[in-house]
């Protein structure tokens, strides 16, 4: 079935990096947490990005493992690339 962001809501954002940031959301139809990493679509053709954002989907999509997140959906919206991945504590790598 398909998902827009009209199907979450968004918290507090809870990182951001080069290409955008990852915010906590809420599924409004189940309530379950998740991280929604959005990419911006302006940032990545400016520093050519696209091909490493659609790989990491591609991973995120084919990792089952309970030490790396995985990915609940994806889709996109006007201006962003969005990444909607189970949420973790301490989920960084520092």
């Amino acid at each position: 079935q398909a998902v827009n962001a009209e199907a979450f809501v968004e918290f507090r954002v809870l990182g951001k990096g080069g290409f955008g940031e990852v915010c906590a959301c809420q599924r409004r139809a189940t309530g379950k947490m998740y991280a929604n990493k959005r990419l911006n679509k302006k940032r990545l053709k400016k520093r050519k990005g696209y091909e490493a954002a659609l790989v990491e989907k591609r991973i995120l999509a084919r990792v089952h493992s309970r030490f790396i997140v995985s990915l609940a959906c994806a889709f996109q919206t006007k201006t962003d690339l969005c990444l909607v991945m189970t949420i973790m504590n301490g989920g960084d790598l520092r």
